[in-house]
């Protein structure tokens, strides 16, 4: 077993965080594009990464599937699995910002002292947000949000924006679908299904869920609907992060995931389209029971 660079060792632990972040389980499907996407860096110290991974017995390489999950070393069992201090602040900063009761503006203390964390806790958090576009450090000290809180007046143009671009981009001339891609999207949602939802599982549940309509509108082939795809997630995720809705809608939403999938797969546009619509409207009817939609 050869060793490892700094940078694949790296992105060996990164990969493995987020197959513990998206609840995935042994014979789940990996891909070296999606992943590259998700850590932003290209796919060829993804390949390496991988490749110690496949040294190490964690993944194998399946002809014409991608890659499988064998085992996830340091996995707790779902159900007595602690949860992490820095998921559960980001689900209370989630809350509170979405709400306007977090400032525009926050430094490292105060992160550390509003959400109980030490120090390379806070560090993590804010890093985290950093590496999701959603603050940037200030000049010399402090960091700043780079979206305002949740705008009630959106949420319905946000939708029908979504309306107009996500069931076009599936009718697309040159869409096409990596197939590796749909097997681990159906082994992410199964997954999602099977593990028992607490407060901290939004965060896996959105990024599985954004990681979806991304994919699509990159199979698209057209620039400019998976660019502005990428954009309406990074608007969302806060608001979805801050999840009040329960697994009963979770529920919904994957086994419409999966029908769309479904069609994708047996050529029927179309049909799929529809459904990525009838999808959308029904989602753009939850309202919050706070008012903050």
């Amino acid at each position: 077993m050869s060793q490892p660079s700094r940078l694949q060792q790296d992105l060996a632990e990164r990969i493995l965080d987020l197959a513990r972040e998206d609840g995935l389980v042994a014979g789940a499907h990996l891909t070296e594009s999606a992943i590259a996407r998700r850590l932003g860096v290209s796919r060829t110290p993804v390949r390496a990464a991988f490749s110690w991974l496949e040294d190490r017995g964690l993944v194998r390489r399946q002809p014409n599937r991608g890659l499988e999950l064998i085992s996830m070393p340091g996995a707790a069992d779902h159900d007595t699995a602690p949860v992490d201090a820095v998921e559960r602040a980001l689900i209370q900063l989630a809350h509170e910002r979405e709400a306007g009761s977090l400032a525009d503006e926050v430094s490292e203390q105060e992160i550390m002292r509003r959400y109980a964390l030490a120090r390379p806790e806070a560090k993590r958090l804010l890093a985290h947000l950093a590496d999701l576009d959603m603050v940037e450090r200030k000049p010399g000290y402090g960091w700043r949000f780079l979206q305002e809180p949740r705008d009630p007046h959106l949420h319905d143009e946000r939708y029908r924006f979504r309306l107009l671009i996500e069931p076009a981009a599936l009718l697309e001339p040159g869409f096409a679908l990596d197939p590796a891609w749909l097997a681990e999207m159906r082994s992410r949602h199964r997954a999602t299904l099977a593990a028992p939802w607490r407060d901290t599982s939004a965060i896996s549940f959105f990024e599985m869920n954004a990681a979806f309509h991304e994919g699509l509108a990159a199979a698209s082939g057209n620039r400019f609907i998976h660019s502005a795809i990428r954009r309406q997630n990074q608007l969302r995720r806060l608001s979805n992060y801050d999840w009040v809705f329960g697994f009963e809608r979770v529920e919904v939403n994957c086994r419409e995931h999966l029908q769309i999938l479904d069609s994708i797969e047996a050529g029927d546009l179309d049909v799929a389209a529809a459904q990525m619509r009838r999808h959308l409207q029904r989602a753009s009817r939850l309202r919050r029971p706070d008012g903050l939609d």
